[in-house]
């Protein structure tokens, strides 16, 4: 089997080679995300590997299948960038990797928390330059804090686990309820807007579709109490980010971390350093002091690439010989 990955970076390719020693198929890198102008990269290949700023409508699956690609592997959790609708009509399967490292991104959201409280990133510019103050470095105990957790799958559980070690109380919001979490850590499912008003740290882990997007808008901001703590470890656009400017503005939001963010797209993974920022928004936000961005690198640990790599390649391994397909994404099951 001939795979063209794209969008691949260096910190991946390691752990896919690793994996590779097992399968023997052959790989193609190509740094391009893939989009229409660069669909014609897939000629001569199988399968595509896709990462999350790929862009799979149904204009480049069309190109994807004139050029004969059977199969569309993710090496991502999420699949919102993919038209499955356009997929399934084109014969076209589907995979993903559902569970990398829940871990991974549970831990990095707790980082990002633990940072902005405690003002981590101020104080270590601070020491750099000699200065030594405490002044404006006060931050809060986590202990008795009331955390709230959109989203208690596989990832939100693994941090309402981590919060309930700080002490915390736990909220949750979910269509599906976790009763572990509910009888052993006694977190208590509640309905977003109460997430919203009775939470002092606020973490989403949801998955990004119709329902999600913006479900952290202006009412959702305006419910919150002040100085409230906003987490977003899961998809950009379950926030919008004007809507978040706003309330940093005001003052209303204490804290916000972002490891990923609306309009990523076209920024995150690459490095644009000594170059115009021309998203507006983004600049605005990198302004704030109680804001700390990270460039979409919760998944990024050992662990979790190497999960990646093998289970990408067991769902193409179980194509290519006529296998059920464990991790394959279903139309019908996602969007309708």
């Amino acid at each position: 089997m001939r795979i063209a990955f794209f969008d691949t970076h260096k910190f991946e390719r390691p752990f896919f080679d690793e994996a590779n020693k097992e399968t023997r198929f052959t790989l193609t890198y190509y740094e391009t995300p893939l989009k229409a102008h660069s669909a014609p990269l897939a000629s001569g290949h199988d399968i595509v590997c896709c990462f999350v700023n790929d862009q799979l409508d149904a204009d480049v699956i069309g190109k994807l299948v004139e050029h004969n690609v059977r199969m569309i592997a993710l090496r991502s959790a999420g699949f919102n960038n993919v038209d499955l609708e356009a997929a399934q009509r084109f014969n076209l399967p589907v995979t993903r990797v559902p569970e990398y490292s829940p871990y991974a991104v549970a831990e990095h959201a707790t980082a990002l928390a633990l940072c902005l409280n405690r003002k981590i990133h101020w104080a270590y510019h601070r020491v750099r330059d000699m200065n030594f103050s405490l002044d404006g470095l006060v931050g809060f105990d986590m202990r008795s804090k009331t955390v709230g957790i959109l989203g208690t799958g596989k990832i939100g559980s693994v941090f309402a686990k981590i919060m309930h070690g700080f002490g915390c109380k736990l909220l949750g919001y979910d269509l599906t309820h976790n009763p572990e979490l509910e009888q052993k850590y006694g977190l208590h499912y509640k309905d977003a807007k109460q997430v919203f008003e009775q939470s002092d740290i606020i973490s989403l882990h949801l998955p990004l579709n119709p329902l999600t997007r913006h479900i952290v808008d202006q009412a959702a901001l305006e419910t919150m109490k002040p100085g409230c703590m906003l987490i977003n470890t899961g998809r950009g656009a379950l926030i919008n980010t004007k809507a978040l400017i706003a309330s940093l503005k005001s003052g209303k939001l204490g804290y916000a971390g972002l490891d990923v963010y609306e309009e990523e797209e076209d920024v995150f993974f690459r490095d644009l350093s000594g170059q115009i920022i021309k998203d507006d928004c983004l600049a605005r936000l990198t302004t704030f002091p109680n804001v700390l961005i990270t460039s979409h690198q919760g998944f990024l640990t050992r662990e979790a690439l190497a999960n990646i790599a093998s289970t990408t390649l067991q769902n193409i391994s179980d194509f290519e010989q006529s296998l059920p397909i464990k991790n394959q994404v279903s139309w019908e099951k996602h969007v309708k």
